[in-house]
């Protein structure tokens, strides 16, 4: 349970470990991409699962997870180009734009499948909801600092799959990124000091790009996301 209470620092709280172990061990094994029901309805009922305190500590875990997996993965990547060429990229984790852009034929863009065992349509997007319903009381029980950091991360690597990786954009992908956006802005408006919006995400707001939102069971169009409008209405308000 050690991974519960990385972050936590002064705000440390006392909670149920075993409940929480519980939980984690429930959304990882009964839900994600092998259950033949929709994403959308996977993530609400996991929403529902994460319940009280320790529910809010295991979403801040979930996301915390799943953004280190996807870091690790794209430093493995890196090492293994250096392995193969004799070169090799810089990842930053604060902003993964310029590494896409710079090496984007080169990666492979896989959210779906971190060894973590986490969809992000699924239990990530239930976290992330979760946590913005909760957001005052989120920043008592745990940082909020390296919280909010995972919550940008993610929806750099979710905005840069789109742009760089052929990421089909349908609903589950365009509710995921809504999510990270509202409850960013949540957060933020729980923190007395938030800090300065991350680089991706100052530079995207200067953008004004609409995205197609597909049917995910049909190729069909069923309607529209601007990242950067909705990023600035939110985090600019």
């Amino acid at each position: 349970m050690r991974w519960f209470r990385l972050g936590l620092g002064r705000r440390q709280v006392q909670h149920d470990p075993d409940r929480q172990e519980e939980l984690l061990k429930e959304v990882r094994q009964q839900f994600g991409g092998h259950v033949r029901v929709r994403f959308a309805d996977q993530a609400d009922a996991v929403a529902r699962l994460l319940d009280g305190d320790d529910g809010l500590i295991v979403a801040a875990g979930v996301l915390g997870m799943f953004a280190d997996a996807a870091h690790a993965d794209l430093l493995a990547q890196a090492a293994d180009r250096h392995r193969r060429t004799g070169h090799g990229f810089a990842v930053d984790r604060a902003n993964y734009r310029p590494l896409w852009r710079a090496a984007g034929p080169e990666l492979r863009w896989q959210l779906f499948a971190l060894p973590c065992g986490l969809h992000p349509y699924v239990q990530v997007s239930a976290a992330v909801t979760v946590i913005g319903r909760q957001a005052r009381r989120i920043v008592r029980v745990t940082d909020p600092d390296p919280l909010l950091a995972h919550l940008f991360e993610v929806l750099d690597l979710t905005l840069a799959g789109w742009e760089f990786a052929r990421v089909r954009v349908d609903a589950d992908a365009a509710a995921l990124a809504g999510g990270l956006i509202s409850t960013a802005r949540e957060l933020r408006a729980a923190m007395p000091d938030p800090p300065p919006l991350p680089p991706p995400v100052r530079e995207l707001m200067r953008r004004n790009r609409t995205v197609d939102v597909l049917d995910p069971a049909a190729d069909r169009i069923v309607g529209a996301i601007n990242p950067g409008k909705e990023m600035r209405e939110a985090l600019l308000a």
